[in-house]
Parts: C-alpha cells; sequence; structure tokens
C-alpha cells in the first residue's frame, strides 16, 4: 500500500470514528450494480431537453443498488420469469426489492410462478409426457381447416412439488397457431430473447427467501389469486393460503419491514392487516379495478370505489396500479392524473408496475403507456415516463422488466 493511499485509509476511519460519513465512504458500503448498455441506449434515444442533459451527466457512475428499483419476476424482459437466473440478474442490475408470485401445488407448496397455470407457456413441462398428461388441459394443435387455436392449460396444482422442481424454465410465450408441441413453445417475441433461456431454474417459495438473502435484497411476494376452487382439496382455504405465505418469512427470520406482501384481492391485504400486523403494515394492494371493476376510469375519482380515503381508513398503506393509471396529459405534457392526486390525498404511498414491459415503444407503447401514448414514440420516452412517475406523482418504487433501466435513473436521481 502506498503511503497515500495508506494516509486516505487512515483518515476515513478517523473520520468512521468520529461518527462522520463522507457521502463516498456511504456509497461504498452499498453493493455496486452492474447495468450493462440498455440505459444509455435509452438516454442516446431520448428527445433533446433538460431531462436528456441531466441524465447524461450520469453516465461515468459508479451505480448503487436501490429499493427504488424492483425486479419484476427478476429480469423477465430477457430470463425467463421466476427462475433463480432471472432473480440474480435482477439483483445484478440493482433491484433492491425481487419479486417472486406465490402459488401452489397439489400437495400445498409454495412456489414462484406468475399465475397457477402458466405452466404451458413458462415452463417446458408439455415435452415432459409424464406429467403434460396431468394438466388440467392437455395440449390440443390448432387446426387452420377450422380455425380452432392451439391450446393447453398446466398448473401447479395440478402436480406435487416433486414434479415441480423437476421442470426448467422458459420464456414466457405460446403460439396459438401451433399444429405440434415445439412449435407451439416456440414463440418468443422478437424484442425479447432466447439467448438467457438455455436455464430456468424454478424455485420454491422459501428458496426465493434463502437466495433474495444471499442476494442481499428485499421481499416482494404476490399472493396470486387460485386458478382452481377455494378451499382446495377441501379444507386449504384462502387464509391458510396467505398465513402460509407470511410463515415461510417468519421461519427464515426474516425482518417485516424487509417485506413487502401484495394482492391483487383486497381481501387478503385486509386479512394481513388484521391477522398479521407487523407484516400487513407494507401489505401492497395491487389495484386492477381497471378490469374488475365496471365504469372505473383513473381518471374520474367519482368512479373509484373504494374511494382512496376508504381505503385508507381500512388500513391499508400502499396501493400499486399500473404506470398508465397515475398520468395523464394536459398541453400536451405528462403529469399525475386524477388517480394520483387522490391517492396522495389520502396519505397511501405508490409502487407502480412495470416499467420495460411493452416491448418498444415505436408504436406509443400498448397497455402500460395508453393515458400518454399521443406523446410517446421512442424508447427513450421511458425516462420522461420514469421522471414523471418519481418527481410528480412521488411513487416509491416501481417495478421493471430490466431493473437497470430503473436503477440507473434512481442512482442519478438520489433516489
Amino acid at each position: 500500500m502506498s503511503l497515500t493511499v495508506k494516509a486516505a485509509t487512515l483518515f476515513a476511519s478517523a473520520l468512521l470514528a468520529l461518527g462522520i460519513a463522507t457521502a463516498a465512504v456511504a456509497q461504498s458500503e452499498k453493493p455496486l450494480a452492474h447495468l450493462g448498455p440498455r440505459p444509455f441506449f435509452l438516454v442516446d434515444d431520448m428527445d433533446a431537453g433538460a431531462l436528456k442533459d441531466a441524465l447524461k451527466q450520469c453516465e461515468a457512475g459508479p451505480f448503487y443498488r436501490t429499493s427504488f428499483s424492483i425486479g419484476h419476476r427478476g429480469a423477465a424482459m430477457q430470463f425467463p420469469e421466476h427462475t433463480r437466473e432471472s432473480y440474480v440478474a435482477a439483483a445484478r442490475m440493482g433491484a433492491g426489492i425481487v419479486e417472486c408470485d406465490v402459488t401452489f401445488t397439489k400437495d400445498r407448496q409454495l412456489v414462484c410462478r406468475h399465475s397457477q397455470c402458466d405452466l404451458h407457456t413458462t415452463t417446458d413441462i408439455l415435452t415432459r409426457p409424464d406429467l403434460a398428461a396431468k394438466c388440467t388441459k392437455p395440449f390440443s394443435p390448432a387446426d387452420p381447416a377450422s380455425d380452432r387455436k392451439a391450446e393447453a392449460m398446466c398448473c401447479t396444482s395440478d402436480i406435487t412439488l416433486a414434479e415441480f422442481r423437476t421442470l426448467n424454465g422458459k420464456m414466457d410465450a405460446a403460439d396459438a397457431t401451433a399444429t405440434t408441441v415445439e412449435a407451439y413453445m416456440d414463440a418468443t417475441a422478437a424484442w425479447r430473447t432466447d439467448l438467457y433461456a438455455t436455464t430456468g431454474t424454478l424455485m420454491t417459495h422459501a428458496e426465493s427467501i434463502e437466495l433474495f438473502r444471499q442476494l442481499g435484497v428485499k421481499f416482494t411476494p404476490e399472493l396470486k389469486a387460485p386458478s382452481v376452487e377455494m378451499p382446495f382439496d377441501g379444507d386449504y382455504t384462502q387464509d391458510a393460503y396467505a398465513q402460509q405465505m407470511i410463515d415461510e418469512y417468519k421461519a427464515a427470520g426474516i425482518p417485516p419491514s424487509d417485506v413487502f406482501p401484495q394482492s391483487f384481492q383486497l381481501r387478503d391485504v385486509l386479512y394481513w392487516i388484521k391477522a398479521d400486523p407487523e407484516f400487513g403494515a407494507q401489505a401492497v394492494y395491487l389495484d386492477d379495478r381497471y378490469d374488475t371493476l365496471e365504469g372505473f376510469d383513473p381518471m374520474k375519482p367519482e368512479t373509484f370505489k373504494p374511494t382512496m380515503q376508504e381505503l385508507a381508513d381500512q388500513g391499508v398503506k400502499i396501493v400499486a396500479p399500473p404506470t398508465y393509471m397515475l398520468v395523464t396529459l394536459e398541453d400536451g405534457k405528462i403529469v399525475p392524473s386524477p388517480y394520483a392526486k387522490e391517492a396522495k390525498a389520502a396519505g397511501l404511498k405508490i409502487i407502480t408496475w412495470t416499467l420495460e414491459r411493452s416491448g418498444t415503444l415505436a408504436d406509443g407503447g400498448g397497455f402500460y403507456y395508453q393515458s400518454i401514448k399521443d406523446v410517446t414514440g421512442n424508447s427513450g420516452d421511458t425516462y420522461a415516463l420514469l421522471d414523471v412517475l418519481a418527481k410528480d406523482v412521488g411513487v416509491i418504487g416501481v417495478f421493471a422488466d430490466w431493473p437497470a433501466t430503473v436503477t440507473f435513473y434512481a442512482n442519478c436521481m438520489g433516489l
């Protein structure tokens, strides 16, 4: 060690001993993030302006993990979702929180899958004749002559945990025009990739807890709505299912402050608030009323049932709608929506989903950009949306299929 380096080290140690932590010392204690080229590609693709100039100033890094960046199913844009490989990639890209969507097997074991019945599109189960035969709906090929589409439905509740463990994850996709299993499975969107899908290690919920602890990230498990009738198999109730998910964190010794349990079913959130208030304190109500409540319009507060204040009065602390519900356009500029304003007025915190999930933005961006599609036209507009969500809406976290995009912004803006 040179004298200069030794002196600097001693000086830093002295500052710490005196309780004086410099910004450099504080940053050095955070896990580094490895972003790859995509955030910089997006910045280069932005329209000229102050935001682009500000983000360009941050390109040299370094970049660190941040809880503002949430790995949606891991890093699902290019890795098979809810696999070990996807989770590790998300953490490496700086996601400070990573998601395991939770469902259950035939023998009531909790596993990480986006849907109880997505095994036919997210795994290789259809290539396993012994397991494919157990599917709720075994593969049926398309028939062009009758315009019949290819079909299959394979659920975690169709198989045991031991059988689940034998499967490999793949990119979520299926070709409804296929006449063979191979063609049905080979349907990954052009803007995604199979490059990292050569291995897809499926995980139980408990295994995800241990992995996330090792990676040093926080937890956001989503209790998926069952695709089977509840109580399942006679006596496995919805509340038992909801409690089982929380109990696995308790068994692992995870502090409630590190866990953000989620559900699209308000009844689950209210159950956690009442039955397990320490974990319920950070329970997230995933708001899909755009799809489930007739007449709901995020731009019209009179359609919010229950109201934001009623949610808060029931103990809900965090709501999580899709990105488009939080923004609208005024004079050609992206601004907070009435939904966002009502949530903030009621004291609710907001998380949103999902950045980097719509593919390219050349056609307006699809579902997640629908309320601002008139001003989106290039990939760089991802950051225009994210900037409004962070600064004007005031979200506390953003789910992303490619967490590096959010990590870059959060570091640059000091979030």
